[in-house]
């Protein structure tokens, strides 16, 4: 199987955690991007859901499909919350922002029930850090804001490079700029032993607006490899 065939196949059952009229927070990412193609179809088909996206993008592809949308306002507690993941740990924590859509990744995942991961396999790790670890931090004051988070990291024994996320457009680089328009550093530690300590050191720094570390959020993950799915309850 390839990658996209197993993102399908760990969609496909997590398409069978949602119920009809469900409040659903609706992830961003391409494993995501597979379950709102399959949650599309079944809306068609006369289910029924009510959808907050965690990203433009997201919400993009859930008009195209005809999934019905609200404003987190309008559904401030949702039942369940489907979304991917770039790293997920033996405890279910995770790294998430490759797609730079984490803050709004995390305030849906915090406002719902139940969260449910979906990744193939490749995504398991025995320990977090491999994957760069998105900060989403303010454009005021980044050099300051960066110079905190090298120092948190080192008094952590944290080493390895960081930095700013660019984009290509039209054949030039510039400053990625997330939909809340904010800045990313992408922090190459390598390993993280303390993911907790980290966390609470980043949310501690002012110019940090939010990380990629979900600890404690997800409630299951759904993985799939060659050899089927599985589900991994925390």
């Amino acid at each position: 199987m390839d990658a996209r065939s197993l993102k399908i196949a760990a969609a496909k059952v997590a398409l069978d955690q949602v119920e009809n009229g469900m409040r659903l927070g609706i992830g961003s990412g391409s494993t995501a991007e597979e379950f709102v193609q399959l949650l599309g179809e079944k809306v068609a088909e006369g289910f029924e859901v009510q959808g907050v996206p965690t990203s433009e993008r997201t919400a993009r592809l859930c008009l195209e499909l005809g999934v019905p949308l609200f404003s987190l306002d309008e559904l401030p507690q949702l039942d369940l919350t489907i979304d991917g993941a770039d790293e997920v740990d033996p405890k279910l924590n995770l790294i998430k922002g490759g797609g730079g859509a984490h803050l709004r990744e995390k305030i849906v995942a915090a406002a719902s029930d139940r969260m449910i991961v979906i990744a193939d396999e490749s995504k398991l790790v025995d320990e977090l850090g491999a994957f760069p670890l998105p900060i989403e931090v303010m454009p005021f004051g980044m050099t300051s804001t960066l110079i905190h988070i090298e120092a948190l990291a080192s008094g952590l024994g944290l080493a390895g490079d960081i930095v700013q996320r660019q984009r290509q457009r039209d054949e030039r680089s510039e400053a990625y700029v997330t939909d809340g328009g904010h800045f990313i550093l992408d922090a190459s530690f390598g390993r993280i032993p303390d993911a907790e300590a980290l966390a609470n050191g980043l949310a501690a720094i002012p110019g940090v607006v939010e990380h990629g570390l979900f600890l404690n959020m997800a409630t299951a993950a759904i993985i799939a490899s060659p050899a089927g799915v599985r589900m991994l309850n925390a």
